[in-house]
Parts: structure tokens; C-alpha cells; sequence
């Protein structure tokens, strides 16, 4: 009577959406304030000006139904042009408005990418920890994911993905920075990731795509830290943006898809881009947005407030006796459990009203993710809560 697979991923939320939802049961019972949720990546820091400042010049100069009314389906042509040319000028990239398709964010973007890439057979290689939707996203394909452990640097582990490529993948998948450890693939990563796919690709006769996921690709806190494009590095590859993280509008749902144009069959890659977003209905992204997106591409919120509190909260916590990978970027810390059951360690949280994610969907078990996109007053009220948190278990 039902599609068996889509009643349970309806029936039962990710642990994320499970942990947000509790947050808001528990603090109507205690009061908001009184509960510490590091369930969820939801920016707490307002969206640059200029966003409101593009929203109120649109609504007022242009007409309504030119404002709100259908763009072609892949996105608006200025539009496309403008983050293209933007593109070339931050990264040096060779890109055009006609290798990008606007998208409903970045779940659209590797929805439609996994859609329009697999064939019969194919899987997708990503490497632990990994967002806990990808596997939703690529087995909604009908494709399957092989998950490959990281290095303990949390980099990818190269000799494993020598050996796990076969001539069934199809694509790696990689999210720098990471979500939900905060590390970054800098560029000896990226050229070492592209020479193991070119040779692969040539060993296979065919290519093997390198797909970024990249929601967080400001959302650096260190001027030594790079975030390597990827288009130039790898000819092969697909980059699959949101502007939620960076423009602090999530739920605006806005991004796009950039197919390298020096891809194997670029033009058939973004045809099928196409033909993906029209079969799964994600054509004509947010009219509104598109246009909000074109014009403060490249902006960011306020990033120090990001980076206040990541080292405010990975000083407190490893002063405990917590054992912490250092982030890089994004806005998560990803901590080692104490008793290395990560769902025994956050229910025993619970305990001082603190809400954490255990890592074992994210392909690591043994860790929590904390989510710092909080108020700064958040972290400092819960780090004598995380002390008493470490006494219990002798640290």
C-alpha cells in the first residue's frame, strides 16, 4: 500500500531532527533557557545587512510579477552569470552561468548530482565522518554508498581509497569543511584525492567524479586556513553550493550546482543535471532568492562570533579532559565520548540539560558532534555543566 522504504525514513527522524525536537519538548517544560541544544547546524548569527538590503531594493523596484514569477528552469540567467563571473574572480575557475543550475540548497544540489549520474550498478565512496543524509540521498538514487574511514587526522585515507575504487564508482563524495568535524582538505589533500581519480579514471576508461559538498566553504576562522576550489584541481568534478551557512538563511533554501566545464562530456554531465532536477520537481529555484543569492555572493555573517566560540568551547572543553579534534572550519566540535559509547555519553548529558549528537550516523562511532552555532552566553553557561559531566566519569 506505501513505499515501504519512504514510510521509514518518514516514520522515524535523522538523530539530529530527533535531539532538535526533544530540545523544543524540553524547554517548554524548564524554560529554553535552561536547556544547552548543540543539537542542530542553525545559524545563530543574523545574515549579513546586505541581505535585507537586496530583499527590500528588489521588493521595491522591480515588479511583482517579474519578481516572483517562474525563471527558467535551471535559474535566472543574470543570475547564473553573476555567481559564474563571481566565481572566476575569487578562484581563477573557468566557469559560466551555463554550468550552473540554481537549487533548492545543497540537499537538492547532491540529490540532483546522484540522479543524474547513476546508472545501473553504480556506488559513491565518502569518507567517515560524513553527512548523516548522504546515504538517504545516494541510496534515493539508486545507488549505494561505501563509506571509507579517515586517517586519525580525520584526512582521507588514500591507500583505503586505492583499493575501495572498482569500476562500479561512479563518484567521491567530500565535504571540506567537514560537517561534523570541522576539518579542512587542504590542497596537498585535494591534488593527492585528484591523482588517485585520474589514474583510476584511465585504469577504468571512463571518469570517476570528485563531488564537493559545500555548504561551509567560508566558514573558515584561521588566515592560514585554504579552502581549495576544486574545478582547479581535479577536470572531473561537480560542486554542490548553499548559501544557508554563509549568508546565515537556511531556511531560504537556496544554492546551486557548478558542473566543471572541462568535465568528460561537460555539456551531456549538465544535461542530465537537468533532466534530474525535472524528474525529481526541483526546477525554478526560489525566483526571489536566486536574485538575493547573485547579489551578495561571496559575503558572509559575522564569522568572529563563530570563532569566539570555538575557542571558547574547545579551550573549556579539553581544560575538562575532553579529547577534541581541533576545527578548522564549519561550526561543529567533534569530541571524543568519554566511555567511547557515544548514546550512553549523551543520555548521561541529558542529565545537565546537555543535548549532543552521537557520531555513530555520522560513520563514527565513539564521538559526539556539538554544534557552536549558539549564543556565546550558551557556551559559557554550559562549560561548568560539561566539567561536572567529565568528574562523573574520572577525567
Amino acid at each position: 500500500m506505501l513505499n515501504e522504504k519512504m514510510y521509514a525514513l518518514g516514520n522515524k527522524r535523522s538523530v539530529i531532527r530527533e535531539i532538535f525536537e526533544y530540545a523544543k519538548k524540553r524547554g517548554g517544560e524548564i524554560g529554553k533557557e535552561n536547556v544547552f541544544d548543540f543539537s542542530i547546524g542553525n545559524p545563530s548569527v543574523p545574515a549579513p545587512e546586505e541581505v535585507n538590503q537586496t530583499i527590500k531594493k528588489l521588493v521595491d523596484e522591480t515588479p511583482s510579477v517579474e519578481l516572483h514569477g517562474y525563471t527558467s528552469a535551471q535559474g535566472d540567467k543574470r543570475v547564473r552569470d553573476t555567481i559564474a563571473a563571481n566565481l572566476c574572480k575569487r578562484f581563477g575557475a573557468k566557469i559560466s552561468g551555463d554550468d550552473l543550475y540554481m537549487t533548492c540548497g545543497a540537499a537538492a544540489s547532491l540529490t540532483i548530482t546522484f540522479h543524474a549520474l547513476k546508472e545501473d550498478g553504480d556506488e559513491f565512496i565518502t569518507f567517515a565522518p560524513y553527512f548523516t543524509e548522504y546515504k538517504v540521498f545516494v541510496e534515493g538514487a539508486g545507488a549505494s554508498l561505501k563509506a571509507l574511514d579517515s586517517d586519525r587526522n580525520l584526512q582521507p585515507d588514500f591507500a583505503a581509497l586505492e583499493k575501495a575504487i572498482t569500476p562500479k564508482t561512479k563518484g567521491v563524495l567530500i565535504n571540506s569543511p567537514n560537517n561534523p568535524s570541522g576539518v579542512v582538505y587542504g590542497v596537498k589533500t585535494i591534488q593527492t584525492l585528484a591523482e588517485i581519480l585520474k589514474k583510476k579514471s584511465e585504469e577504468y576508461g571512463k571518469p570517476i567524479f570528485l563531488i564537493a559538498d559545500e555548504p561551509y566553504r567560508e566558514l573558515v576562522y584561521d588566515k592560514e586556513t585554504v579552502v581549495p576550489f576544486l574545478m582547479n584541481y581535479y577536470k572531473n568534478s561537480i560542486v554542490c553550493y548553499s548559501y544557508s551557512k554563509s549568508l546565515s538563511t537556511p531556511g531560504e533554501r537556496i544554492g546551486y550546482i557548478a558542473v566543471n566545464p572541462e568535465a568528460d562530456n561537460a555539456k551531456g554531465v549538465y544535461a542530465a543535471v537537468c533532466g534530474a532536477g525535472r524528474a525529481l520537481g526541483y526546477v525554478c529555484a526560489p525566483a526571489l532568492f536566486q536574485r538575493v543569492a547573485a547579489a551578495c555572493d561571496g559575503l558572509t555573517a559575522d564569522l568572529s562570533v563563530y570563532k569566539r566560540n570555538r575557542d571558547l568551547l574547545y579551550r573549556g572543553l579539553t581544560a575538562c579532559g575532553f579529547e577534541c579534534v581541533y576545527p578548522d572550519g564549519a561550526f561543529y566540535l567533534f569530541m571524543k565520548a568519554a566511555g567511547n559509547d557515544a548514546y550512553a555519553f549523551c543520555e548521561r548529558a541529558k542529565k545537565y540539560e546537555l543535548l549532543l549528537v552521537p557520531a555513530d550516523d555520522f560513520g563514527c562511532k565513539g564521538y559526539v558532534r556539538i554544534a557552536y552555532c549558539v549564543q556565546t552566553q550558551t557556551i559559557e553557561r554550559a562549560l561548568p555543566l560539561f566539567e561536572k559531566l567529565a568528574k562523573e566519569y574520572g577525567l
